[in-house]
């Protein structure tokens, strides 16, 4: 397959080198001192230039690399940068709030079983009432996704 191209580069018209090369007539005419001069020198077009990873030192910024199948054939591969290594995986892990919440639901069970069966003292009726109330506000506190997510543990 052949390709030809028609025309020649420098019959596009490139709106950055004519803003240098204005840039180098300002510097020039502003000021007609050494400091200028400088200036107007130092002022030059940008030029790409391959450096090969060999001469630069360092791995390649591309996602792309070069390496071998699990037949030993050369086989182009993918570097994906959003992907988590198994290394950064996070475990959360709500037990301990688990147990504890069944511990005051337990508790509540208990102290309304007593408080039917100490249907004669009012004192004790009174005492028990008082604790059952706490462990209600207490297990409404606890029992919720809030409270959960705050006391999460992880590895």
């Amino acid at each position: 397959m052949a390709m030809e191209v028609n025309g020649n580069y420098r019959d596009y018209k490139n709106d950055y080198w004519e803003r240098l090369q204005e840039e180098k007539d300002k510097t020039r005419a502003v000021g007609k001192d050494q400091e200028a001069d400088k200036k107007a020198e130092a002022v030059q077009a940008p030029i790409d230039e391959y450096i090969s990873s060999e001469q630069s030192g360092s791995r390649p910024s591309g996602l792309y690399r070069m390496g071998q199948d699990e037949n030993g054939n050369p086989k182009v591969l993918y570097d994906d940068p959003k992907k988590v290594d198994s290394a950064e995986k996070v475990t959360a892990n709500t037990d301990k709030v688990d147990r504890e919440i069944e511990k005051l639901k337990k508790q509540k069970q208990q102290l309304e079983q007593q408080i039917r069966e100490a249907s004669g003292d009012e004192e004790k009726i009174k005492d028990l009432e008082k604790k059952l109330s706490q462990v209600e506000r207490e297990l409404s506190q606890k029992d919720n996704d809030t409270y959960r997510r705050q006391h999460t543990v992880f590895y």
